[in-house]
């Protein structure tokens, strides 16, 4: 690197019509003469619906050297992995599919109720946005992969908003999940538009990296080698998920069938969706639009099928089997086929500079549900594991195992402290969670 008077700024933007695209941590933007500043500190949450087959998830042994038939994709990252044992959601009683997906982020008791006077709590992830997001053009982030929201009364008298959304800013403003990558793209890298203009965007061929490279030529002239092909790196993978996106709005407009409820640009295969919106979420964080992501990777009571893992039955009917061997070993598939795609999210993470590390060098992720054995509806012993540098790196690969149940809210109060954000208490927690501390 060239030391010079001047450095880049790290809120520097690449612009073009319409769109403003973010760049990553470059050299060229630590404060000339002085070290490097602190790396960036990233906090997401992945939900996976309709709890877990326990016994096929629960790791055998006291760390994670022979992970769980659910769990062995994530293979490639154990050293970044904690999973816990026996934690609980108390306040998600009665145990509803409601108020599981509604408590998980917030360990709170959703009020019940069919109408517009919901009440819940703020989420972790808000609380953290209110921090640590203030200083990225998004505060957070929230994807999900339903297209469809229902309206009205859900499940035993709770409001659909309650399974529809994971993020609340306040207990009466829940935040709504984008699923459709083109506008998850656009909100990232570009300035919006009214419906007919984004219509018109989607029939230009040309890429939003078209329209800004003159600035780009001038930037690559004022960068070092190594910066140059950080910025290149990172504009071929921008390239790559405009290129996918493209790809299937194509298919989908050749499409001879009717598809009236999935609207144009989404893929049509579950895990090639589910990797572009965790691919998009890679840039968000690459680029610093955002440093709190949250993912719904199915809405509570899905009928969702997976023909393309064998399982051609409706989820939310499966998992009420009643123990049936076949019906659970279904279920397990599901749940090893969600945790195979957030492994590929985190390798990605891990394969992308950052700093003086990578990307899960500095984040740390939740995976998990707010309900155990959904034929049971209970909300103990739940299927919970964290990723990510900030969980600790070189003390990764554990399995925690409480003899009593464990607020979630324990670890909710952990994950946000290991961010920055300093809270004496979070809902019903009673302590922060020792093994996840430590530096």
């Amino acid at each position: 690197m060239i030391i010079t008077k001047k450095a880049l700024p790290r809120r520097a933007l690449l612009r073009g019509l319409g769109a403003t695209l973010a760049l990553p941590l470059l050299d060229a933007m630590a404060p000339a003469l002085s070290a490097a500043a602190a790396p960036v500190r990233r906090l997401g949450y992945v939900y996976m619906p309709m709890g877990a087959h326990i016994a096929d998830w629960t790791p055998p042994g006291a760390d994670l050297r022979t992970l769980s038939p659910a769990l062995r994709s994530l293979a490639p990252v154990v050293d970044y992995l904690s999973v816990l044992t026996n934690m609980e959601l108390r306040n998600a009683y009665p145990g509803t599919h409601a108020t599981s997906n509604a408590s998980f982020l917030s360990a709170a008791t959703a009020k019940w109720t069919e109408s517009t006077d919901y009440y819940l709590a703020t989420t972790a992830d808000q609380v953290a946005a209110q921090q640590i997001g203030q200083s990225t053009r998004l505060p957070s982030l929230e994807l999900s992969m339903d297209l469809l929201t229902t309206v009205g009364q859900c499940d035993n008298g709770y409001a659909c908003v309650y399974q529809n959304n994971l993020s609340w800013s306040s207990p009466t403003t829940p935040l709504p999940a984008e699923a459709h990558p083109r506008i998850a793209f656009e909100r990232l890298f570009g300035d919006g538009g009214s419906a007919s203009d984004r219509q018109a965007e989607l029939r230009k061929d040309a890429s939003l990296l078209d329209w800004m490279s003159a600035d780009i030529a001038r930037l690559q002239r004022k960068l070092g080698a190594s910066d140059r092909t950080k910025v290149s790196e990172y504009l071929d993978t921008v390239r790559e998920v405009e290129r996918r996106i493209q790809k299937a709005e194509k298919a989908t407009a050749e499409s001879k069938l009717p598809d009236l409820d999935r609207p144009v640009g989404v893929p049509a295969s579950y895990a090639d969706h589910a990797k572009l919106m965790f691919d998009l979420q890679v840039l968000a964080l690459q680029g610093d639009v955002t440093r709190v992501t949250t993912f719904q990777l199915a809405r509570e009571t899905s009928t969702r099928t997976y023909p393309e893992i064998g399982v051609p039955d409706a989820h939310h009917p499966l998992t009420h089997n009643g123990g049936d061997p076949e019906k659970l070993a279904r279920v397990a598939k599901i749940n090893a086929f969600h945790v195979s795609l957030f492994a590929y999210f985190l390798e990605k993470l891990k394969a992308t500079p950052d700093g003086d590390g990578s990307l899960l060098d500095h984040s740390i992720y939740l995976y998990g549900s707010g309900m155990s054995d959904a034929d049971k509806h209970d909300h103990v012993n739940l299927p919970i594991l964290v990723a990510g540098g900030l969980a600790g790196k070189k003390a990764g690969g554990r399995h925690l195992r409480y003899t009593k149940p464990e607020p979630l809210a324990n670890l909710h109060l952990t994950l946000l402290d290991r961010v920055g954000v300093r809270l004496d208490r979070f809902a019903d927690s009673t302590g922060k969670i020792p093994e996840l501390t430590a530096v």
